[in-house]
């Protein structure tokens, strides 16, 4: 067994950030997914090219690059604008925020290609019948739609949820006291590089293989009672 000379519990208290940039990315990402989903599925021209182009930008540059421009450029930026609206104060962005938000806006695109992806493989009979029957587009959606959308998006919102997890070892760079960055402390001080990264590598391996079975879990109850073919 490795010892970890006393930086157990701060690798632990590690985790627990990234886990929380995890889940809170998570939510975030869902958010703008099934937006830009209903946008790119809209009959409104605009919306369908504004969704295209934030998905095809999002997944065109590298997730390092949008990390380091939105948390450097855009306090710089930030700073820069702030004389104008009479704010002189010096202006620092959160790193969990920052971190979060960047994220979360990245694995947004992803998850508006898998919701859009899974309202299409709804029925639009069903929809229409939906209509007919007198409800209006809520109920239709909320009824009828999303709880058949889950079903069809649970496979790629769980490939999207795996690398996002490890996707939050990025916010290291920016200064946020994660795992990674706990772990390149503990292995600064100790000269003990191996066995602190190792100890990392367990933690996203356990995190991820734990989201797997819940995901299959999910995944077999909403497929109760559909053959797969």
């Amino acid at each position: 067994m490795f010892s970890l000379h006393g930086y157990g519990p701060i690798i632990l208290q590690g985790t627990v950030v990234t886990l929380q940039v995890s889940i809170v990315s998570l939510a975030v990402s869902m958010f703008l997914g099934i937006f830009g989903a209903l946008a790119k599925l809209s009959k409104f021209r605009v919306l369908q090219i504004g969704a295209q182009v934030y998905t095809t930008i999002i997944r065109g540059i590298p997730d390092l690059v949008l990390m380091l421009l939105i948390f450097f450029g855009g306090q710089v930026f930030i700073n820069q604008v702030g004389p104008t609206f009479g704010y002189d104060e010096y202006i620092d962005i959160n790193p969990f925020m920052a971190g979060v938000c960047t994220i979360g806006f990245i694995f947004g695109a992803y998850m508006t290609e898998t919701f859009r992806g899974a309202i299409l493989a709804v029925p639009a009979g069903q929809l229409e019948a939906g209509q007919a029957y007198g409800m209006n587009r809520l109920q239709v959606f909320s009824r009828i739609l999303l709880p058949q959308m889950v079903r069809h998006a649970i496979p790629g919102f769980g490939n999207n949820w795996l690398v996002l997890v490890k996707a939050t070892a990025l916010v290291s760079i920016i200064g946020l006291d994660d795992m990674v960055r706990k772990a390149a402390m503990a292995a600064g001080a100790t000269r003990m590089p191996f066995t602190y990264y190792l100890v990392v590598a367990i933690i996203y391996l356990l995190i991820t293989t734990v989201s797997i079975y819940l995901l299959t879990w999910l995944e077999n109850r909403y497929s109760a009672g559909f053959r797969k073919e």
